[in-house]
Parts: C-alpha cells; sequence; structure tokens
C-alpha cells in the first residue's frame, strides 16, 4: 500500500495559517514587554497586580500557541504537552480578564474592598461560564470543522462569550449611577463628576472592544481574501493590546488621576475612606475649610 503526505511548500499549514506562529510569538513578546513595564512603574494596589498578572498569562497563553502552531506545521500534528499547557494559559487568561475587568468595574481596591451581593453573583456566573467557553473552545480546536459537534460548539461558544462580555458591562453601569446620585449629595460634586467621567470612558472602552473583537472582526474575516485570514487575529491581538494599554493608562496610580488620587500633602489633601455595601453612597465625610486655609471642620454626613 502507498501512502501520500500532502503539505503546502511553506509546511503543513495553510497558507492563512503558516503566518500565525510568528505572529504569535511576536504579539508574546510586546505583552510580556508591557507586563514589565506596568509591574516596575505602576503596581501599587492589588488590582494593579492582577492586571500585571492577566498580562504576563496572556503571553505566556500567546507562546505556547506559537508553538503548537509550529509543530502542527513542521510535523503536521500537534505535540500534546505543549497543545495542554496552551488550553491551561488559555482558561487562566480568560477568566483573569473577564475578573479584573469585573473587579475594575465595582472600584475594588481603589475605594472599597468589599463586593455587594448582586456584585458577588456576577462573579459566581461569569466564571462558570467562562470554563464553558473554554471547554466549548478546547472541543472546537479538536474538532474537524465539518463536523455536527464542530457548528454546535462554536455556537456555544460565541453565545456564552457575549454572555461574559454583556455581564461584565453590569458592576461599571451600577457604578456610574452610583456617582451620578453621589455627586448630587455628598459636597464632592467636582471630584465624583471627574470619576464619573471616567467610568462611562471606561464603559465605551469595553463595549467598542467586545463589538471589534466579537463581530467587525469576524466580518473582516468572511470579507478578506484566504491568503489574508491571519489579519484576523492579528486585529484581535493588537485590539487587545490597545484596551489592555488603555485600561491601564485610564486605572494607572497617578497624583492627577480621579479615580486613583494619591495625597500629595496631608495638610492640602485629605482621603476619606468609603467602604459600603454600595461602596459609593454611604459612609462620606465633608470637609469645610477656613479663609485661612489652615483650621478645618469636618462634619460627619453619617
Amino acid at each position: 500500500m502507498c501512502w501520500c503526505t500532502c503539505k503546502n511548500p511553506g509546511g503543513y499549514l495553510s497558507a492563512a495559517e503558516i503566518p500565525l506562529s510568528r505572529l504569535y510569538i511576536g504579539m508574546a513578546g510586546v505583552f510580556f514587554t508591557a507586563a514589565m513595564i506596568w509591574v516596575y512603574t505602576y503596581s501599587v494596589f492589588k488590582i494593579h497586580w492582577l492586571m500585571a498578572a492577566l498580562a504576563f498569562t496572556k503571553s505566556a497563553s500567546l507562546v505556547f500557541h506559537s508553538i503548537n502552531f509550529h509543530f502542527i506545521n513542521s510535523k503536521g500534528h500537534p505535540i500534546e504537552g505543549w497543545a495542554v499547557m496552551y488550553y491551561i494559559t488559555h482558561l487562566l487568561k480568560g477568566a483573569l480578564l473577564f475578573i479584573t475587568l469585573a473587579l475594575i468595574g465595582t472600584g475594588w481596591a481603589f475605594v472599597k474592598y468589599i463586593l455587594s451581593d448582586k456584585e458577588k453573583k456576577i462573579f459566581m456566573i461569569v466564571i462558570p461560564l467562562q470554563v464553558l467557553a473554554n471547554v466549548a473552545y478546547i472541543i472546537i480546536e479538536s474538532t474537524e470543522e465539518g463536523s455536527t459537534e464542530y457548528y454546535l460548539w462554536k455556537n456555544i461558544l460565541f453565545l456564552v462569550d457575549l454572555i461574559c462580555c454583556g455581564a461584565i458591562l453590569f458592576p461599571v453601569v451600577w457604578s456610574i449611577r452610583h456617582l451620578q446620585e453621589a455627586s448630587t449629595t455628598d459636597g464632592k460634586a467636582a471630584v465624583n463628576l471627574e470619576k464619573l467621567k471616567l467610568f462611562r470612558h471606561y464603559y465605551v472602552m469595553i463595549v467598542c472592544y467586545i463589538y471589534f473583537t466579537r463581530i467587525i472582526a469576524i466580518l473582516l474575516k468572511v470579507t478578506l481574501p484566504f491568503q489574508w485570514q491571519w489579519c484576523f487575529e492579528f486585529l484581535v491581538e493588537l485590539s487587545t493590546l490597545i484596551f489592555f494599554v488603555l485600561t491601564g493608562y485610564k486605572f494607572r496610580p497617578a497624583s492627577n488621576n480621579p479615580y486613583l488620587q494619591l495625597p500629595q500633602d496631608e495638610e492640602d489633601v485629605e482621603m476619606d475612606e468609603v467602604v459600603t455595601e454600595s461602596g459609593v453612597l454611604e459612609g462620606i465625610s465633608k470637609v469645610k475649610k477656613t479663609c485661612n486655609g489652615r483650621d478645618r471642620q469636618k462634619e460627619s454626613n453619617l
């Protein structure tokens, strides 16, 4: 019996997939560099370390993804150990991404350290859904495209992913609503309005990221010529990098950041801790300054 092996001049992968190994390893280097800069420059609160862990996990996932594609291209099949490492890091990356975005949206570790019951329910919904989404992704990766199971799990993955993306918007909406109410009741309208503007920007960023990576990029993939299909993956990774950088920039610890006001002078800046069930409306204090700028009278609204 004669066995015939069919392969492209560049390897076993198609012309659209051959560039992916180099693309993933290159983007892994970019994410790793960004994570190192973030750790060295901005890691202050616990949430900042969580953001760094997300960037490092994303980098590791891309490295294993690149190695997986390299062996498929050179040998015609994946190496099981590298494939398992990729699936593990991909699972961790997905969970960390939605957990980090939801925690930033609730203001955790910035102005409070307690999550309300409805915020906890978001995590109870999102984390199991992320596990289901990653199981669907693994099944899709190991199933022939023409099989019935492939399209079933592909639809499940798309639906679950959209539900997770929609769920993480709720904490941001709740924070915007609380800041709108607080800006009219606690005597700190200017500060709260600045925070409100920041949360609105963050909401728009998340919506744009979801629409681009889940809808627009897929439409581009359908319209692109076959040999340029790898550009879809490049656009998704590039948009993810831009989203990470913008999120880090918006919520970096800086004196001029309305969300992360760091005290520069104890006589000029007095931080009031807000730790309540909602995280915003209760336990707010009001500060009055006399005309000489030295004596202060603190009136509690509790």
